[in-house]
């Protein structure tokens, strides 16, 4: 059978990412990335439905095939923007689109508003600004954050005695996901370990944030987005219970569009991932 992608390792200055390479060489840059604990297989089902792009599905750093942080580093979300502004400059693309996903569409929104010359067009699924933390509380979060990261030596990966038991476990996850969604989720994200399987990504990705942006931050990123954006909510999705986020958009220039689903519509069923890719392909493929 031939894939529909390629595999690569990217070796970038300071660490070495894994990727999915899908469409045409020559095709128009797309950088996709996907959210908190998933990997690249998060396109599996989207990706191929959107020709004539160039789609670089990155597993970010301590996620899938990618490397973990060295010790003592962590994993704040600016960090994950550089990653992704120096693999656009290994691919030499001084232009290119985001397709993010959750987390990854936050990261796109950060480096797009921060750099807005470097960013063509955004396409979000689910996501748009990160959690956010007014100054009152930033002493309490640094103190959770704290004890998490000492109290994180004596924490272990659960090991799965059967690959199908850890696909029951993703089904269960944060955001929970279809069985097909958890199974290509989990076929790039698990490692074989004494007694069954476990998850490859790095334990320090489930530590507390200590310190998080304000909401006049996040949204400040908002704010300088240059670029067109194009931005896909779940009826069912991370969004649901917060009644005025269209109105939090109004104003903005964002295209804004509610579609049956979940966290995951991209990528729980073909279906989900047809209503995606018939909103991103005239999108992303216009001028």
């Amino acid at each position: 059978m031939t894939l529909p992608f390629e595999e690569v390792r990217l070796r970038l200055p300071h660490i070495e990412l894994a990727a999915h390479l899908y469409g045409p060489a020559d095709g128009r840059p797309v950088i996709a990335l996907h959210g908190w604990l998933d990997n690249a297989a998060s396109f599996a089902r989207l990706a191929p439905k959107l020709p004539g792009l160039r789609i670089v599905a990155l597993d970010f750093a301590g996620h899938g095939h990618s490397d973990h942080r060295p010790p003592g580093a962590s994993y704040s979300i600016w960090d994950n923007v550089h990653d992704v502004l120096q693999v656009a400059e290994q691919f030499g693309w001084q232009r290119f689109s985001l397709l993010g996903h959750s987390m990854g569409a936050i990261v796109s929104v950060l480096l797009a508003g921060a750099l807005p010359e470097r960013v063509e067009r955004l396409a979000l699924i689910d996501g748009l600004i990160p959690f956010t933390g007014e100054a009152d509380t930033a002493p309490q979060k640094l103190a959770e954050a704290l004890k998490a990261q000492m109290a994180l030596a004596g924490k272990r990966k659960p090991v799965y005695a059967e690959f199908e038991r850890a696909v029951q476990a993703r089904m269960r996850g944060t955001a929970a996901v279809s069985r097909e969604a958890a199974e290509l989720l989990a076929q790039r994200g698990l490692m074989p370990v004494p007694g069954g399987y476990t998850w490859r990504t790095d334990n320090r990705l489930t530590l507390p944030s200590p310190l998080r942006l304000t909401h006049a931050h996040a949204m400040a990123f908002v704010r300088s987005l240059q670029c067109p954006v194009s931005l896909l909510l779940a009826e069912q999705g991370m969004f649901v219970a917060q009644p005025h986020f269209d109105e939090l958009l109004r104003g903005l220039p964002i295209e804004l569009a509610h579609l049956p689903g979940g966290h995951h519509l991209h990528l729980d069923d073909e279906a989900g991932a047809q209503l995606v890719a018939d909103c991103f392909n005239p999108f992303l493929r216009s001028s």
